[in-house]
């Protein structure tokens, strides 16, 4: 069971989901998609790996702000590289499917952007927790990227990874 908590200065954070390493299973979802086409769908984990797809999902905090602007760009840009490896990119963030399609239009985005608005998939993934901003601690969405692969398991579990150059060392880990 996935517990929503709410901290204040004097309260510890006790209740989060456990980060997942690499052989782990991947947790399975199934959310609402805006596909590279401007199309819109439903994206489900399985059945892309069922399909003979390795997965990198990756979470971001919000559409069209400037770290994820950055690392959005930066899976745009070595999407040859990474399909090379055999791999699928997906973003999930919390934003609607209309910030979503706003996204992927100006920045051209080559991947499907999928929306967890209520933080279900990022819970799974303990891609929400307790992290630090300017020195507090509070709860939110943590950047974080997995690779999957095609039997369902976790490759490569990263949490807390910077915006900018973090597909260049994915890179160098999964090549």
């Amino acid at each position: 069971m996935i517990t929503m908590v709410t901290m204040t200065d004097t309260e510890t954070q006790t209740d989060l989901p456990a980060r997942l390493e690499a052989g782990a299973s991947a947790p399975d979802f199934t959310l609402p998609a805006v596909n590279p086409d401007g199309s819109e769908s439903e994206i489900t984990l399985s059945r892309l790996t069922a399909q003979g797809n390795s997965v990198i999902l990756y979470f971001y905090p919000a559409a069209m702000t400037p770290g994820c602007t950055t690392e959005a760009c930066d899976f745009r840009d070595n999407m040859a590289r990474l399909g090379s490896l055999g791999y699928t990119v997906l973003g999930v963030s919390k934003d609607p499917v209309a910030k979503l399609q706003k996204f992927r239009e100006r920045d051209h985005l080559s991947f499907p952007l999928l929306s967890d608005p209520d933080l279900t998939v990022h819970k799974l993934y303990a891609a929400y927790g307790e992290k630090k901003l300017y020195g507090k601690t509070h709860v939110g969405v943590i950047r974080s990227t997995f690779a999957i692969d095609t039997q369902g398991v976790i490759e490569l579990a990263r949490y807390n990874v910077r915006a900018k150059g973090h597909v260049e060392s994915l890179l160098k880990r999964l090549g």
